[in-house]
């Protein structure tokens, strides 16, 4: 977290699912969570987590974001932005152009889509990309981000190719699985801030 912070990044991630490699528990995650200053935000990855355990999730680690990456309807995810006055933002795996049509369901019940690669034994964290070039393609209606095997070598050519307002990356900054490495971290963000 400190590194990311010191390197300038927007926004720093929990993950709170318990089959990915990067998942904090809720003491974990609130302990993260307090070492980020106000001017960095915090979002928390929450995996098909059903209504009890999302409003514990977020009463416990405080994020300024929540970020649903699993199988989440819209009605759902508009509703706890709308009840708990939360950003939130859904993960979507581009597999074609429909991709960003079915993505148009979530329009006004989220404030961010953040486009990934296709889930695969995790629904996101792989370290796999997709066809950038399908974004360029795409008119965007909803605030966008871009993740899916991002890394300090190629964050500058995603952003150049899709034209990405943020990225996002986790197994592109580690030097094993879970493990983050500060030296990943601080060349991805200043290859993010390059252009």
């Amino acid at each position: 977290m400190d590194a990311a912070v010191d390197a300038g990044a927007t926004h720093v991630g929990l993950v709170h699912f318990e089959n990915s490699p990067r998942h904090v528990t809720f003491e974990q995650a609130y302990r993260l969570r307090m070492r980020v200053p106000e001017s960095t935000k915090v979002v928390l990855l929450l995996v098909n987590a059903d209504p009890i355990a999302t409003a514990k999730a977020i009463d416990k680690v405080k994020p300024d974001v929540v970020q649903f990456h699993g199988n989440e309807k819209p009605e759902w995810v508009g509703l706890v932005r709308e009840k708990l006055g939360l950003e939130v933002w859904k993960a979507r795996g581009v597999k074609d152009l429909g991709t960003f049509q079915r993505a148009e369901a979530f329009r006004g019940k989220v404030d961010r889509i953040l486009y990934d690669a296709p889930a695969q034994e995790l629904p996101g964290g792989n370290g796999v990309t997709f066809r950038w070039d399908l974004l360029k393609k795409h008119r965007h209606t909803i605030p966008w981000g871009l993740a899916g095997g991002l890394t300090p070598d190629n964050v500058a050519d995603a952003i150049a190719e899709t034209g990405a307002e943020l990225v996002d990356a986790s197994s592109g900054l580690e030097s094993a699985p879970g493990v983050k490495d500060v030296d990943k971290i601080a060349a991805f963000c200043e290859a993010a801030r390059s252009l």
